[in-house]
């Protein structure tokens, strides 16, 4: 069992920065891959950003060069920068991991979330 906790979330205006985090615990390993995904109003839940036991990384087209995903293992936590941010950006983010060592790319393929953190971009 592997519990996912958020953290970072707030209203900032657009063009600023967040940094959100996600700390896992219980039955966790530094091989697992994960992931960001945010759910807008209105919109679908969509992947943002990913990464996997190598740190191999994968962006979002509509985030790229603007977020950066990153996990320190000693805190089994992984971060999202968050720079640059836009109005569109307003959602709630939520973590997830996929027990393997390869991300993917559809919600079914995660097998644990956070409760999600908000983040309100201002414009």
């Amino acid at each position: 069992q592997v519990q996912l906790v958020e953290a970072g979330g707030g209203l900032v205006q657009a063009g600023g920065s967040l940094r959100l985090s996600c700390a896992a615990s219980g039955r966790t390993s530094s091989s697992y891959a994960m992931a960001w995904f945010r759910h807008a109003p209105g919109k679908e839940r969509e992947l943002i950003a990913a990464i996997n036991w190598s740190r191999s990384t994968y962006y979002a087209h509509s985030v790229k060069g603007r977020f950066t995903i990153s996990r320190d293992n000693a805190k089994n936590t992984v971060y999202l920068q968050m720079n640059s941010l836009k109005p569109g950006g307003t959602a709630v983010y939520s973590c997830a991991l996929r027990r393997t060592l390869a991300y993917a790319y559809r919600e079914d393929d995660y097998d644990y979330w956070g409760q999600g953190t908000q983040v309100t971009v201002s414009s």
